[in-house]
């Protein structure tokens, strides 16, 4: 692939779960280059600027069979909104509601786009072998989206007790 193809490649799956933006891509196609492990192939095209397709290489495949055979490190969190809420004495409750409300809209929006994914690609519910991660991952980013999003209603629950407000909880039905 290109850079270019590589890259909304990335923003459509691998995106979901690890944030990279394009020039960062590109920064790590010149590394992998460096390191013999993708080849750059230029291709004259008519018209348009020529460009890189990239291709592993065996180095390369073997780097990252080496790489998955290592113990991964369990994220941190580093959530601006949840240190608001830990200072939520010394703050203004109504912009804090307002963030709330946009990220529950976030969330529900992707736990709906991982549901159309889900529906579309794996209408069974199972996987080809050489699926069965991508399925993996898209089983733990709904959890996690459905968790956030619930987590928010809470929230927005608590913090609205006193104002009486209405909101609309994942399931369509009306909480007071």
């Amino acid at each position: 692939m290109t850079g270019y193809e590589l890259a909304k490649t990335f923003d459509a799956s691998i995106g979901f779960f690890w944030k990279a933006d394009h020039q960062q891509i590109y920064r790590e196609l010149t590394r992998l280059r460096d390191r013999g492990h993708v080849v750059g192939r230029e291709v004259v095209q008519s018209g348009k600027p020529n460009k890189l397709v990239y291709t592993l290489t065996s180095e390369g495949r073997a780097a990252l069979r080496h790489w998955g055979a290592q113990p991964s490190s369990p994220p941190s969190i580093k959530d601006d909104m949840l240190v608001r809420l830990f200072a939520l004495d010394d703050l203004d409750i109504d912009p804090l509601r307002a963030d709330l409300m946009a990220r529950l809209e976030h969330h529900r929006d992707r736990l709906s786009r991982f549901e159309r994914i889900l529906n579309k690609r794996f209408p069974q519910g199972t996987a080809s072998s050489a699926d069965t991660g991508k399925l993996l991952c898209l089983r733990m980013g709904l959890r996690h989206e459905r968790a956030v999003a619930e987590w928010c209603e809470e929230a927005l629950e608590t913090l609205s007790a006193a104002a009486g407000a209405t909101i609309m909880p994942i399931d369509g039905s009306r909480r007071q």
